[in-house]
């Protein structure tokens, strides 16, 4: 049983990559990217700096007496404020180009992305609000990460996405293992019921709006717990590195693929390996810290990769301020 909820959220982290690898040329033509400067050292601080504060500002506000349900609203629109914006590039993919009302000269502009979207965001935040099952969340969570995989990978070359990956992993494995809000953290995501951890129980009547505290579920063997949890941090965070080397780097063909779809595959095969050494470690039934596995995959996937179609020491570091 633990197996099938491996391989689920399994599916869920590779399923994410996919979607980010499909929507990062979309979204760059769309002008989405986050910075100007690509290779500014500087700006993966604002998002570390960003990881670091919103945790402590949740378990603060998780404190305060009749603050949750004012707190899982605020960050549930957030959320849904955020896919509208990225499902704006996503639907103009497929939909026609936008079109004028006649007579044209009125200037009212018509754009079906726009409706779509809205829809799509609306809908996704009610069925948070009023049934948040397992699989509303991840659904969310999935489309919450694929999106921004794409956004930070295309805002983001290879020296800010290793700057990224590696200060995080360090702040990871410092709030897990040592001053452990991280897990508090875990409790009040899993209490609001919100699309930043993604589920996997061992049952597709798994009741998760029934669930009692995950501090409950950890105080059960192995063998009982109902469900297995990951951070979407743990899919968004990796996955940086494979968008940004697919993004960034020469597409030299190779076997009639370019090298970086190559190095990116790379990248994403070193997080799976590091995947595969985390879920070993979570079966044990302790928390572990995800990211210091699964970043320290995906860079020596990237350092192999590149090595190997690239020849080159260089790495693609470029520096720009």
């Amino acid at each position: 049983m633990r197996g099938i909820r491996s391989l689920g959220l399994l599916a869920l982290f590779v399923g994410a990559q996919i979607v980010a690898l499909l929507l990062a040329i979309p979204y760059r033509s769309a002008g989405l990217a986050t910075t100007a400067n690509p290779n500014s050292p500087l700006d993966p601080l604002y998002i570390i700096a960003l990881v670091i504060i919103a945790p402590l500002i949740i378990l603060f506000i998780a404190r305060r007496d009749g603050a949750l349900a004012a707190l899982r609203a605020v960050i549930l629109v957030a959320i849904a404020g955020s896919l509208y914006v990225t499902m704006i590039a996503t639907f103009s993919l497929f939909v026609p180009p936008p079109f004028y009302f006649q007579p044209a000269s009125v200037g009212l502009v018509g754009y079906l992305a726009f409706p779509l979207a809205g829809t799509v965001a609306v809908v996704l935040l009610l069925l948070l609000l009023m049934e948040p099952q397992w699989y509303i969340v991840d659904g969310v969570g999935f489309l919450a990460a694929g999106s921004l995989i794409a956004l930070l990978g295309i805002s983001f070359g290879i020296l800010p996405s290793f700057i990224l990956l590696i200060a995080l992993a360090i702040y990871d494995a410092i709030a897990v293992y040592r001053t452990k809000h991280m897990i508090s953290l875990a409790d009040v995501v899993t209490d609001l019921k919100l699309p930043i951890l993604m589920v996997m129980p061992g049952s597709p009547d798994f009741d998760y709006t029934r669930q009692g505290k995950l501090a409950d579920q950890r105080a059960k063997p192995v063998e009982e717990r109902e469900a297995l949890y990951m951070g979407l941090g743990d899919v968004v965070i990796p996955g940086t590195l494979v968008t940004s080397a697919f993004v960034w780097l020469p597409a030299t063909p190779f076997l009639g693929v370019g090298s970086n779809l190559w190095v990116a595959l790379a990248v994403l095969g070193g997080s799976l390996v590091g995947y595969s050494l985390l879920m070993r470690l979570v079966a044990r039934g302790n928390p572990q810290a995800g990211l210091p596995l699964l970043n320290g995959g995906a860079l020596v996937g990237y350092v192999l990769g590149y090595l190997l179609f690239f020849h080159s020491l260089g790495l693609g570091l470029t520096v720009s301020f």
